[in-house]
């Protein structure tokens, strides 16, 4: 989109009287000032200027921007616009060379200093336009987070899903209309019987988690298979953990889960950092909306369920960092069209539990080489009543294999 800049400036609640006097130069001399409407009513009227409200959906913002080939633009965003905000759009849509930031004080930083916490102790979660039970999966105990938040029904949604996870007793404090004259602060615990009802729309969540948790709050992979909701269908506890350690989740990254069943190893990749995703394909239509509802329970939601029958609905999805194929390993040309969709580098682990599936991981590890392992897990169960005794799970067989880079032949 050639020709094209925007400068972004970022305005507090405090509007006009806020900005800096080199902000104020920046708006005053543009051509062009695009904003949300509230913060278009900030600031003066500007004889001449052209004055638009971003488009709704924000997907035209390309077709609008290539309106105003040389001409001085100038975006309004709130506080740090690089801090959930329109900046990082306009840079995604632009490129970095064509936006020039110019932050005011974050509403981030507003919060920290209202409640006296360093950025190293706390954690900020934006729910700006997302789903608030992704709240969930942030919750343990002692953990100190501010939450951006989309309105006013956040707070109300947010105590619910933090009581949900267990800890009724985090302590949620919202701060209002941060850095204006109208600047408020209630606090409530989430178990709560009667929570403030009104919020400002505009407020920042400061939650201190404390409570006994429902058992979800730890990041380590292999979460008991009680937290899953399942039809049998479910890669098991100790043979989850097994294939996340080989699977290894990192930040950016994409899995593909394919045979999802229970979702749980998707799920348990997401949970690893906020930056994953994942893909679940899962071909039962039952067994798809159970994964969707297990994704929210364990605060997850942006988990992408894929209905469909592998390996053709993996035509089109986004080339993925690992896969794991926990269902259907036998269907035809599933594990050539997995080795093919990795990127350089990226890692497949496959598991089996019939005959003929380990048959065909046998043969791959013949013919492609990568880590072939047999999973015995043994569990105590009663004999009578005053006995026990080792009860064994179906072996499973887990290929795991890593894409080498082009030329070079080597993985990793």
């Amino acid at each position: 989109m050639g020709g094209v800049t925007v400068t972004v400036v970022g305005i507090g609640a405090d509007g006009w009287e806020g900005l800096t006097g080199s902000s104020r130069t920046l708006v005053e001399a543009a051509d062009v000032l695009l904003g949300g409407e509230r913060h278009l009513g900030l600031v003066p009227d500007v004889p001449g200027q052209e004055r638009r409200p971003w488009p709704r959906p924000l997907s035209d913002l390309p077709d609008v921007l290539g309106r105003y080939h040389d001409r001085r633009v100038v975006a309004l965003a709130s506080g740090d616009p690089l801090v959930s905000g329109i900046g990082t759009t306009l840079i995604r849509v632009l490129g970095r060379d064509a936006v020039t930031v110019v932050p005011a004080v974050s509403s981030v930083a507003l919060a920290r200093a209202r409640m006296g916490w360093s950025a190293e102790e706390s954690e900020v979660v934006t729910l700006v336009g997302r789903d608030p039970a992704a709240i969930r999966s942030q919750c343990a105990p002692g953990r100190r987070l501010l939450v951006l938040s989309s309105d006013e029904t956040t707070p109300g949604l947010v105590a619910e899903h933090v009581l949900a996870a267990g800890y009724g007793l985090s302590l949620i404090t919202v701060l209002g209309d941060l850095g204006s004259a109208q600047e408020s602060r209630t606090e409530f615990r989430a178990g709560d019987d009667a929570r403030p009802g009104a919020h400002p729309r505009l407020n920042v969540l400061a939650v201190e988690v404390a409570g006994p948790g429902n058992g979800t709050g730890s990041w380590t992979a292999g979460l008991p298979d009680a937290h899953f909701e399942h039809d049998g269908q479910i890669s098991k506890r100790d043979v989850r953990a097994s294939a996340l350690s080989r699977l290894a989740p990192a930040p950016g990254a994409l899995l593909w889960d394919v045979g999802a069943g229970a979702g749980s190893v998707a799920i348990e990749w997401l949970r690893a950092h906020p930056l994953t995703s994942a893909v679940a394909v899962e071909a039962n239509a039952d067994r798809a909306a159970r994964i969707r509802r297990n994704a929210t329970h364990l605060g997850v939601p942006r988990l992408d369920v894929v209905e469909g029958r592998a390996p053709d609905a993996l035509a089109g999805l986004s080339q993925p960092d690992a896969i794991f194929v926990g269902g259907g390993a036998t269907a035809t040309g599933l594990l050539d069209r997995c080795r093919e969709a990795l990127r350089p580098g990226g890692r497949l682990v496959v598991h089996g539990v019939t005959v003929e599936t380990e048959q065909l991981l046998i043969a791959a590890f013949q013919e492609h080489w990568g880590e072939l392992t047999r999973i015995s897990v043994e569990q105590v169960t009663d004999l009578g009543t005053r006995f026990h005794g080792w009860t064994p799970a179906r072996a499973v067989v887990q290929w795991a294999w890593q894409k080498p880079h082009p030329g070079t032949g080597i993985a990793g």
